[in-house]
């Protein structure tokens, strides 16, 4: 993400070295200062014609990919968004109460070729029944689905396309993602070969998708014409990211012009989580703009930007010890939390925490959080801060975020250089494998570079818990405002 926070005049200059982009960008102000301590105890053609065979797709990813802008050259009219209420109250708090479900799909079996479904749907054709289904990414048109259903002992596929926000069978019935179309047929063939009966449910990966709705009957749409929009501060994946006054305080704003379908998902997505999420050491969602042409996340606005950038700006020569140790402090308390809700974050690092005015750190960016699930390929995952065995074998935990949250310390202890900074990326994984760790960076005390390298263990087992790391900066951190000098590790500096 690239922001623009305030930044002091100072003599010393940033250092240039290159940074991956946030994941996705927010910008937002804290409330006062947390206490120190409180742990929460097809291809195919329309309706009934077969479509034609293509050949074989990768592998399937974890969520269905990007859609393209246009499936269909016809126009039609697409159903109007749920509109929020007017002068809708403030939103309170997020809690269970207002948590957003997502959906599980485990009818929805990815990129599997046409074949390969008939073998599925026909396995036993003795009991296959009219009406059984499965639904799959589309070989012949990138971006749209299939969705294939048994009837008289064959498989018809219908082509299921995807334009804007919509999905359609017919160009008449409109549906916001797969759920929804796939309730619809459940209850009435409508052109169909049959009604959608038996769900051919496949386990090995469950995809999920979000209705828009939930998030409106949860009370979290806010009415556009109750947020001013200002000026832009940053760029995200999905749009930019602006400024902007809600209840006379400013908020950040990420948007998403183009709303396709499988983008739209990957959008909510990162909302959906947030919603279940409150603490004071993540950045907190207020509330969304939903409509036809864009999508808005609002959230609150820490005005001092990410913590790479506050720390490349300011440097050795404003930055001190008791912020340093404040900012893995508060880093560790939000991902404390996290784990005692089992929710994953994929992507810590220095890019995805924010700064309030008041100098709290803030987790942000839950574009990748989906408890055990994932709308990003893997090759995506920023490599030098992902720990070996979620890049070799996809396996996330609160462990592996350990892992990322070592990187992030020994970033936050050389003032914001790029992690590994002798290696080349594509040596970086066999480097780490082979049990290479990092040196600590200058002036690092050496208790604190004793928890980076036992984040970095590469039995993932025997990495510390959040809760366990929080209570060792909480002492260090004690120790440094009495005054005790912990002596940097000896041998060399990164």
């Amino acid at each position: 993400m690239e922001v623009r926070p305030p930044q002091p005049h100072l003599s010393q200059p940033p250092p240039p070295p290159e940074q991956p982009a946030a994941a996705s960008p927010n910008l937002s102000a804290a409330p006062t200062a947390p206490p120190r301590r409180v742990l929460p105890v097809p291809q195919m053609p329309t309706t009934g014609s077969p479509a034609t065979p293509s050949p074989s797709p990768a592998a399937a990813a974890a969520i269905p990919p990007p859609l393209p802008g246009s499936a269909a050259t016809q126009s039609y009219h697409k159903p109007a968004m749920p509109a929020p209420l007017a002068n809708a109250p403030s939103p309170s708090p997020a809690g269970s109460d207002r948590a957003v479900k997502l959906n599980d799909m485990t009818w929805f079996h990815g990129k599997i070729k046409r074949e390969e479904a008939e073998k599925l749907l026909l396995k036993d054709v003795q009991e296959a029944p009219d009406g059984m289904f499965l639904v799959r990414e589309s070989t012949n048109f990138p971006g749209d689905y299939t969705l294939c259903v048994v009837f008289q002992g064959k498989v018809e596929h219908y082509r299921v396309i995807a334009e804007k926000n919509s999905l359609t069978i017919d160009e008449e019935e409109y549906f916001e993602n797969l759920t929804k179309l796939v309730e619809y047929y459940r209850q009435d063939a409508d052109g169909l070969c049959t009604k959608l009966t038996e769900a051919k449910a496949q386990h090995r990966h469950v995809y999920k998708d979000v209705n828009i709705e939930a998030f409106k009957a949860a009370g979290w749409l806010i009415n556009e014409n109750d947020v001013q929009v200002q000026e832009k501060i940053g760029k995200g994946e999905f749009g930019d990211v602006m400024l902007g006054l809600y209840n006379g305080k400013k908020v950040a704003i990420k948007s998403m012009k183009d709303v396709k379908t499988r983008n739209a998902q990957r959008f909510l997505a990162e909302a959906t989580v947030m919603t279940s999420l409150q603490h004071p050491n993540l950045v907190n969602l207020l509330g969304l703009i939903l409509d036809k042409l864009s999508y808005k996340i609002v959230t609150e606005y820490l005005s001092k930007g990410s913590l790479l950038d506050y720390l490349r700006s300011r440097g050795r020569q404003y930055v001190t010890k008791n912020d340093q140790i404040k900012f893995a402090y508060d880093t560790s308390r939000g991902m404390e939390y996290l784990e005692s809700k089992n929710v994953i974050h994929r992507d810590l690092a220095a890019r995805n925490v924010l700064i309030s005015e008041d100098d709290h750190a803030k987790v942000s960016d839950f574009g990748l959080a989906l408890n055990d699930h994932t709308f990003l390929d893997a090759g995506k995952l920023p490599i030098k801060w992902t720990a070996p065995e979620a890049l070799r074998s996809n396996l996330f935990s609160s462990k592996s975020d350990m892992w990322s949250f070592g990187v992030l310390l020994w970033e936050i202890y050389s003032f914001g250089r790029v992690p590994y900074p002798r290696i080349p990326l594509a040596d970086v994984v066999k480097h780490v494998e082979k049990g290479y760790q990092m040196e600590a960076p200058e002036g690092c005390p050496k208790r604190i570079y004793e928890v980076m390298r036992k984040a970095w263990d590469l039995n993932r087992d025997q990495r510390p818990s959040f809760r366990e790391v929080t209570d060792t900066l909480e002492l260090i951190r004690t120790d440094i405002d009495n005054g005790v000098v912990d002596s940097p590790p000896p041998g060399g500096v990164a």
